[in-house]
């Protein structure tokens, strides 16, 4: 580490971040598997409902859009208004939602701030260069140069190799997130249309 001179702290602390993100990553990852299934399941309830059944509340998967599903099957035998339920659903998707969002936000501030760590590397390194530069006067020669820029670039690039996934992962999991969300608006939108409906 006593080689890399000032982009010695540097590298370490983008260390901990690339381990941080992988293990955001991963855990949010096995959090999220499963979040959209179910989708044939809580379709055939639904059409049900809308035929104008009233079948027994269904069984309940482990996705967000169940619990939602699970909670508009408890509260239609009671006819509310489709406003009311809609309110209320709404309000218990936003829950399920930004539970479904915890550590989407950490990686992406990862993202953000890597590069400009490994930007702080290269300044330190070329300020190491420069600084040998002037201290070895006559005896100065090309190799010292070389040894602080070669520093430099490496946290920039060590900077770049933990945002890259980082960035990814965000996505990655923002997508999984967004079927998520997808899937509890369709089931809000066809309870609420359910609600709707005249019964016997």
């Amino acid at each position: 580490m006593a080689a890399l001179g000032s982009a010695g702290p540097v590298l370490l602390l983008l260390a901990a971040l690339s381990v941080l993100s992988v293990a955001v990553f991963v855990a949010r990852l096995i959090a999220l598997r499963g979040a959209s299934a179910g989708a044939a399941a809580r379709a055939d309830w639904l059409d049900a409902v809308e035929g104008g059944a009233m079948p027994g509340a269904p069984v309940g998967g482990g996705a967000p859009a169940d619990r939602l599903l699970a909670r508009a099957a408890a509260l239609l035998p009671r006819r509310p208004a489709p406003e009311a339920l809609t309110a209320e659903l709404e309000a218990m998707g936003a829950t399920e939602v930004a539970a479904l969002g915890r550590g989407v936000r950490t990686l992406e501030i990862i993202g953000l701030i890597a590069p400009l760590l490994g930007l702080l590397g290269t300044v330190l390194g070329m300020i190491q260069s420069f600084r040998a530069l002037e201290l070895a006067e006559g005896a100065a020669n090309a190799s010292i140069l070389a040894g602080g820029i070669w520093q430099a670039l490496l946290t920039t690039a060590a900077g770049l190799i933990v945002t890259i996934p980082a960035l990814v992962g965000a996505a990655i999991l923002q997508s999984r997130i967004d079927r998520a969300t997808d899937e509890m608006e369709r089931v809000i939108g066809r309870a609420a249309l359910a609600a709707a409906l005249p019964r016997s």
